[in-house]
């Protein structure tokens, strides 16, 4: 991708990737919860928590982020999705973790202490950790049913590239950060 400058850049996120088999638990809430709801399914092999989503950066400033994210340290934890939920404003269904993990919060705000010491910018919002699982969805206040525990064993987490393909959003691992 490049911009209208000319200059090639890449749509960038920091995420937690859960690996194959953690993913399926998910997977698996997937079409029931679609049953309800409608909507478009998220595919299986993309399912991932965003930790920080930066956007649009030039090709140039990619080892910049790699430095960046090699001076965050964190210890590896668990990660369990133990509710559906329903976002109205962009008809979202997501998965949603019960309790938060300080580990995960740590390694969130110490990321983006870590990218704006680097001069980068990013959304700067309260960190809700999800995963979407649905897209296009219709559904009311009331709660979603009760889903059985996606837990995820963190270890790492990675720097994606977001392009698109097909008229839908691929994932390339651009970079894994192991956790202490």
């Amino acid at each position: 991708m490049s911009s209208s400058s000319g200059i090639p850049k890449a749509k960038v996120f920091f995420a937690l990737w859960p690996s194959a088999p953690e993913r399926e638990f998910l997977v698996a809430w997937q079409k029931p919860l679609q049953h309800l709801c409608g909507g478009r399914a998220m595919r299986g092999a993309t399912l991932h928590t965003t930790l920080v989503f930066i956007g649009d950066v030039e090709h140039s400033r990619l080892e910049a982020l790699n430095l960046a994210a090699q001076e965050v340290s964190g210890q590896t934890f668990e990660l369990c999705f133990d509710a559906a939920r329903y976002w109205g404003h962009n008809h979202i269904v997501y998965a949603a973790p019960g309790e938060l993990p300080q580990q995960l919060v740590l390694l969130a705000g110490g990321l983006e202490q870590s990218l704006t010491r680097h001069g980068f910018s990013f959304d700067k919002h309260e960190y809700q950790p999800h995963v979407t699982l649905l897209r296009n969805a219709r559904w009311t206040d009331s709660p979603l049913p009760g889903m059985h525990p996606a837990c995820w064993q963190v270890r790492e987490f990675v720097l994606v590239q977001s392009a698109q393909r097909d008229g839908q959003a691929d994932y390339l691992l651009l970079a894994r950060f192991p956790l202490g």
